[in-house]
Parts: C-alpha cells; sequence; structure tokens
C-alpha cells in the first residue's frame, strides 16, 4: 500500500506494515529483532512519536508501533467511532494478529487506558510497562475535567478541532518543553494525518471520551491490581503539571508498586518528543530486571 501523506525520510526511515482491518487497515511499524516492545501513542500522534526510541533500539528489540485508526496512516473501518474502547480493540487484533508474546508496554496519553485495557486482561503475557504522563482511571481533576469540556465539546471543541486541527498544530507543538525540536518537519507529520474536517474528528473524540468513557475507565481501574507483580518504569514529564500533575504519578506507583520512578524537569506532555533517550533507557532497564 501507499503512503496516504509524505513524511521526512531522515526522520521515519522505517518499513511500512499493513493489517487489513475490516475494511479498513491497521498501519505500524515493526522494526529490530529481540524482545518484543509495543509502543502505543496517543491524541494526536501517531507511530512517528516514537521515532528517534525505535532508532536508537531496534538494534537490540523488536519494536511495534502501531497507528490507531483514524490517526496516522491507518484507515477506519466503516462506521467505527473512535472511542478508547475500539482503539483498545484494534490493538488487541493487532496483537493477535502478530502473535506477540511476554512483551514490554510502552504507553502515553489514551496509550494508558488502552494499553492497560489489554494488560489487566493479559497480565501473563507482559513482561513489563513503561508508564508517561497517562492514567487509566475516570477524571477526578479539575483540569483534566475542564480539558475535556474545552477540546472534546459542543460546538466550541468541535469548531476548534475539525475546523482549525487544533490539537496537532496546536497543542501538540506547546506540549513539547524543548522548543529547538518543535521543527516544520514535525509540525507537517502532526497535522498532515488530518488533512480535512471529516478526518479530524477523531482528535475531538478523544478529550470528549475522557467525560464519556468513564463506566468504562473505572472499569480499567478496577482491575489494576492484578499488575501489582508488573515490573514498571514511570516516566513523568514534569512540566505537563496542568493535565498531568505529581499526582497522577502518584497513582500511578500505588498501582504498580514494582516500579522505579525518574521525574523529568525537562519534558512535558509528549516525553517521547522531548526525551526519547530515557525512555530507551527505561525499556532497557525493564529488559534488565526480566
Amino acid at each position: 500500500m501507499n503512503r496516504p501523506f509524505q513524511v521526512d525520510q531522515a526522520e521515519y526511515p522505517f518499513t511500512d506494515h499493513w493489517l487489513p482491518y475490516r475494511d479498513g487497515h491497521i498501519h505500524y511499524l515493526d522494526e529490530g529483532q529481540g524482545p518484543v516492545v509495543l509502543l502505543l501513542h496517543g491524541n494526536p500522534t501517531w507511530s512517528f512519536l516514537y521515532r528517534n526510541v525505535i532508532k536508537e533500539l531496534r538494534n537490540e528489540f523488536r519494536l511495534i508501533a502501531p497507528d490507531y485508526p483514524g490517526f496516522g496512516m491507518s484507515k477506519a473501518p466503516s462506521g467505527y467511532g473512535f472511542t478508547p474502547q475500539e482503539q483498545s480493540e484494534a490493538v488487541h487484533e493487532l496483537i493477535r494478529h502478530l502473535d506477540l508474546k511476554h512483551f514490554i508496554l510502552v504507553v502515553q496519553d489514551w496509550g494508558g487506558p488502552i494499553g492497560l485495557n489489554y494488560a489487566v486482561q493479559h497480565r501473563t503475557n507482559l513482561r513489563g510497562i513503561v508508564v508517561m504522563n497517562t492514567w487509566a482511571w475516570p477524571a477526578e481533576i479539575l483540569p483534566m475535567k475542564l480539558f475535556s469540556l474545552a477540546m472534546g465539546g459542543w460546538p466550541i471543541g468541535y469548531w476548534l478541532q475539525t475546523r482549525l486541527n487544533f490539537f496537532a498544530k496546536v497543542i501538540v507543538p506547546h506540549g513539547i518543553y524543548q522548543t529547538d525540536k518543535v521543527t516544520n518537519s514535525l509540525r507537517s507529520a502532526y497535522s498532515a494525518p488530518f488533512p480535512n474536517p471529516k478526518s479530524r474528528k477523531p482528535t475531538w473524540i478523544f478529550p470528549r471520551q475522557i467525560r464519556k468513557a468513564r463506566a468504562w475507565l473505572a472499569d480499567v481501574e478496577s482491575r489494576l491490581p492484578v499488575l501489582s507483580d508488573l515490573p514498571a518504569q514511570i516516566l513523568w514529564g514534569l512540566k505537563d503539571s496542568a493535565g498531568f500533575p505529581l499526582g497522577q504519578m502518584a497513582k500511578w506507583q500505588n498501582a504498580l508498586p514494582l516500579n522505579e520512578t525518574e521525574i523529568l524537569e525537562d519534558a512535558s506532555h509528549y516525553v517521547q518528543e522531548d526525551r526519547p533517550d530515557r525512555v530507551a533507557a527505561s525499556i532497557r532497564s525493564i529488559r534488565n530486571k526480566t
């Protein structure tokens, strides 16, 4: 298959893989050999987010990085609702298709709930987990609730996302602390998957689902105790305090007691952009523990 848009080959020098998914398809990267690592993105990012982590580790690990349907180079099937439940089902299907075993799970942003929904159902298939600026429970802090209302609301949030591509064009650059890394190439890579209003709807649904998926998030949270013996690395961008303050990190420390935690003072929400070296180090640390 052909890529639906072009991306800087020097930034993203990878081989494309495509999994038919109903009448759509899931695009994913499958780079390197060795212990398996599954890298899950959030909103409105895609596998491009992990490019520098993959470059550093592909001589040591097998790294799988999918784009959820409606994101990156994936095409959503007919009738797809872009809810986190559906995105988690798509990830489940990719894991089944590739027959991934005993892997390290790496999550950030919506990748947390999406990946943890798999983890709590398949604990024995996980080797460890790396958690970055994410959650897996109903929103309980005011900033997250307000963010959901503003960015996922109607009509202003809908207009911002579908008409202005606000998430990709504004929120992503502002979620990277090291501003020298916000290049024209990076801006293009994150805005290109959403060329028209219809294609941008998933970026509105995700913040909306912070409120709408409350029951599903509560179910994931209720099953987190099955992960209490899972080796974990918690990597937290400190400059993301509005949406993910240290109190949210502390919840992960309680849920994953076998954790090592690193607070990054020079990283914001998109830790993979600010400090890919520390993401890679966290993955290596899980490998060395297990």
